[in-house]
């Protein structure tokens, strides 16, 4: 058994992989399951994925290809593992677990600090697994797939360091809490103390771009001056609806 990065010749492979995945673990109707394989891996759209910088896919190959990983590294240090897929076929074999501390692995080497899990909310065996790797539930968000909205839970290694340092513009370091977030359009924003010990609130951490230059209204409207991500407002205000 081998793991190795992913390749564009993959493509059908892994289409077929995450297919048969979908259809295992997930009440997906077949459609939608469709839509989303046609999204995800079509030719061109699979290809131009792969040559990001900041993706990660990492392939078990066993004569042929029967699970892979997926996976972003983002700027300020997030390492997201967005799908784990194992054939059913081959399922029992302790291909999931592997695969997964080779991810993990993969994203430390290419800079992450701590690492995220997305499974949706009725995955209760992806739930389980995350788990049993010693990662704790810490949020929810509505994904869109195929068109369609659904709630994924995100899972957080427990292992991380719940504090991150950050200096500023000014050179005052900071303090990012990695568990405290809210979610923005682009990706989340986490809360930002003037001290370790998390007692005196500084802003906002925007986890899309890694800037610390976020302005919040008095509708609890927030948004990143550097590249736009933003999150709702907290209460009613007919003028945003």
């Amino acid at each position: 058994m081998e793991i190795r990065d992913g390749r564009t010749d993959d493509r059908e492979a892994l289409a077929e992989i995450a297919g048969r995945s979908l259809e295992s673990s997930y009440s997906l109707n077949p459609r939608t399951i469709e839509g989303a394989l046609a999204e995800w891996y079509g030719a061109t759209v699979f290809e131009d994925r792969l040559s990001e910088d900041d993706l990660v896919v990492l392939v078990v190959e066993d004569d042929e290809p029967v699970a892979f990983s997926e996976s972003v590294v983002t700027e300020g240090g997030q390492g997201d593992l967005l799908w784990l897929h194992v054939h059913p076929d081959h399922r029992g074999r302790g291909i999931g677990e592997t695969l997964f501390e080779h991810t993990r692995e993969r994203l430390v080497e290419e800079g992450a600090e701590y690492l995220r899990g997305r499974v949706l909310s009725d995955n209760q065996t992806g739930a389980s697994f995350y788990e049993a790797q010693g990662f704790e539930r810490v949020d929810e968000e509505e994904v869109e797939i195929d068109g369609e909205g659904y709630f994924q839970y995100i899972y957080l290694d427990t292992d991380a360091k719940r504090v991150r340092s950050v200096v500023t513009e000014d050179g005052e370091v900071v303090y990012v809490d990695l568990l405290d977030e809210d979610v923005g359009s682009e990706g989340p924003f986490k809360a930002v103390f003037d001290d370790p010990a998390r007692s005196s609130r500084y802003g906002y951490y925007c986890g899309s771009c890694g800037s610390l230059e976020v302005v919040m209204d008095a509708m609890g409207r927030v948004q990143c001056t550097d590249c736009g991500n933003r999150r709702k407002p907290t209460r009613w205000d007919a003028a945003y609806m």
